[in-house]
């Protein structure tokens, strides 16, 4: 049910998420959200799952008033899934969560309550956990750039002073919203009106640095990206059937064109360059997984 903020204004908050091949946690994530109090709806975009998650998930659907099952007809990308639930949505806050994240109560509420302190467009993202509680990487982050994926990668940042890595979960918690230059899209919050401002995620990005991009879109038209440390959801993460060389795939697509989008003539010769060892990097991270898997 709709209801206001500190502000005043008469929120209404939805849940998108997208699932293609999710697994099981896609039922706990959906079944968190449909419990929260203060999740108006939710909307999943099915890019497709096996024959009897479709059929478990279509008759949730038919139970109950608040989910909104939509089928996309295929794995149409994580940007264009968020996008057309978006499309679908009624609320005045978009909460993107990921379909193996569960969310905590109290914290859509919380995520939209920070938001309405902030500039226009804004993004608030959530301090993401794994299953024993600990801070998962990626929920706050630093300014994404050849230079920071290389210091993050190689682990320098351990080694010379003053060389930061991209990922802050390390560092010491705010104990307050904190802006960041990027959040996590497995839980993101936006409010309609500035979602539709910057034009929703771009969909040139099938898989990862979605967010990223996002993030700094928000950032250039002059709004906010805030870390809120007291909205939490659990992530389990690695629950997807897909191939984790097909996500490192699109993950290594990503880091280019983001890299390609946001330099100049100069710099692109340094992507051009740096791209055969970006692949490299992230390839050989694939295999070891699978070797561990």
């Amino acid at each position: 049910m709709a209801r206001a903020s500190t502000s005043g204004e008469t929120i209404s908050i939805s849940v998108v998420m997208v699932s293609w091949h999710s697994g099981p946690v896609l039922f706990e994530s959906l079944n968190a959200a449909l419990a929260a109090a203060d999740v108006d709806e939710v909307i999943l975009v099915n890019h497709g799952n096996p024959a009897v998650d479709v059929e478990t998930l279509e008759a949730l659907d038919t139970r109950e008033t608040r989910l909104t099952l939509i089928h996309s007809g295929g794995n149409l990308g994580f940007s264009k899934g968020c996008n057309i639930g978006a499309k679908a949505a009624r609320g005045t806050h978009l909460l993107f969560i990921n379909p193996d994240a569960v969310l905590s109560p109290g914290t859509a509420q919380r995520m939209a309550r920070t938001g309405a302190g902030l500039t226009m467009p804004w993004i608030v993202g959530a301090r993401i956990l794994d299953r024993d509680g600990h801070e998962q990487r990626g929920g706050r982050r630093g300014e994404l750039s050849l230079a920071s994926t290389f210091i993050s990668f190689t682990g320098l940042s351990r080694l010379v002073p003053g060389w930061r890595d991209i990922h802050r979960e390390n560092e010491p918690l705010p104990d307050r919203p904190a802006e960041m230059p990027c959040v996590s899209g497995a839980a993101l919050m936006m409010s309609r009106a500035g979602f539709e401002q910057v034009g929703g995620f771009d969909e040139r990005y099938f898989l990862h640095v979605e967010d990223v991009e996002l993030c700094r879109r928000v950032r250039d038209a002059g709004g906010q990206v805030v870390f809120d440390p007291g909205a939490e959801l659990v992530h389990y993460g690695s629950t997807s059937r897909a191939s984790i060389f097909f996500v490192e795939r699109h993950k290594f697509d990503g880091l280019i064109r983001y890299f390609w989008d946001y330099s100049g003539p100069l710099e692109r010769v340094g992507v051009a360059l740096a791209a055969p060892f970006v692949w490299l990097a992230l390839m050989s991270r694939a295999a070891l997984i699978a070797r561990r898997r």
